[in-house]
């Protein structure tokens, strides 16, 4: 009898198959394959959808907040405080723009940049806050959008992980300068391949953002500025296009799925992080457990595939060595304890319970025998 296995994700096209065979067979019957007429429909279609003014298309969504950090002037001699638990290109962005990332703790239950250690890390050479919103949960923008203005530091966020979600009512994206989005494959909204995009209600920004990515021309030929090459392609726009009207009903699903996660791992003996906003769009379900591997060792017997984001906080990384340390005692304490279960929209609701049995039945063993 062969054993069924809960995949962590899958990432074939379902619903949505024939409107991107549509889409990649109009791009390529047009012959127009970068910064054509798809991509321009892609930026107004996202950036309505993201409840900005503007969207600007890119190779990825770390290039999304360099690009954005460079068309802030924010560079060399400056820095830029974020989270230490995020994957490491929030922090490589900020060095890609020449500037210095400093991390300051997170907030125990939210799992995002605490904002009192935020406004703790402020010095002179501060020049801009960099938020991520983790798992899909936007970080508390409202206090650290206080803490920018009271300080006069640019906000940016980086909305990889969060497409559709909320803070407070309002859209991640839109409470500072812009909003970094990423649409790699396993995103909420993603390409079938790399993408990313800046949102913005800044027309200044949104067009220096246009110039950089495009190396700096303002015309064929004409270099006005030293940009890069990061451009969204017209195939992944189109693809793109096709998925974002299935967008907010995956967003149910996902919702719906992490709510009956959350009621079956009720009395569970490991730690589920509460939803501590309503616009949570659940891009990860992670759960926290000090027996993280041997948990993650029986779910794997149990037939379910699981992940870890992240095992190793980003000021720990050996790329970073350089900055010198940062204290995060939070941050490293979730990090050794962290597992992200199968969660996105084709996920059958049975398999949730399949999950759920064998965690809860890994909970059981341990009490036993401990």
């Amino acid at each position: 009898m062969t054993r069924h296995v809960v995949p962590f994700m899958r990432l074939t096209p379902t619903e949505d198959a024939a409107a991107i065979n549509e889409g990649i067979r109009r791009v390529i019957a047009s012959g127009w394959f970068i910064l054509g007429p798809e991509v321009e429909a892609f930026e107004r279609e996202f950036a309505e959808a993201s409840g900005a003014s503007r969207a600007v298309g890119v190779g990825t969504g770390t290039d999304a907040i360099a690009l954005m950090l460079r068309a802030l002037g924010v560079g060399p001699g400056d820095e830029v405080i974020t989270s230490p638990l995020s994957a490491a290109y929030s922090a490589l962005a900020i060095l890609m723009a020449g500037a210095r990332p400093v991390f300051a703790d997170i907030d125990r239950r939210r799992l995002t940049i605490d904002p009192a250690a935020a406004e703790a890390a402020i010095t002179s050479r501060t020049a801009a806050l960099l938020p991520v919103h983790l798992y899909g949960q936007a970080a508390d923008m409202e206090a650290l959008k206080a803490i920018a203005e009271r300080h006069h530091l640019a906000l940016i966020e980086d909305c990889c992980q969060a497409h559709l979600a909320t803070s407070a009512g309002a859209p991640v994206g839109t409470f500072g300068s812009g909003g970094a989005f990423s649409f790699y494959p396993t995103k909420n909204l993603g390409a079938l391949g790399d993408g990313g995009a800046v949102v913005t209600s800044d027309a200044q920004l949104a067009d220096r953002v246009r110039r950089l990515r495009n190396g700096g021309q303002t015309d064929r030929y004409k270099h006005d500025e030293a940009g890069v090459n990061s451009r969204l392609d017209e195939l992944q726009a189109a693809i793109l296009r096709a998925r974002l009207p299935f967008l907010n009903a995956w967003t149910t699903k996902r919702r719906a799925l992490a709510a009956l996660y959350r009621q079956a791992l009720a009395i569970a003996t490991f730690e589920v992080p509460p939803e501590l906003e309503p616009g949570h769009v659940y891009h990860l379900f992670p759960v926290l457990s000090s027996d993280r591997d041997r948990m993650r060792l029986h779910l794997a017997s149990s037939g379910v595939e699981t992940l870890i984001h992240y095992p190793i906080p980003i000021p720990r990384q050996a790329a970073l060595a350089d900055l010198g340390p940062a204290e995060c005692p939070v941050a490293d304490d979730i990090c050794s304890r962290l597992l992200s279960l199968p969660l996105y929209p084709a996920l059958d609701p049975t398999d949730v319970m399949i999950v759920s049995r064998a965690a809860a039945s890994h909970t059981s063993a341990r009490a036993v025998t401990s």
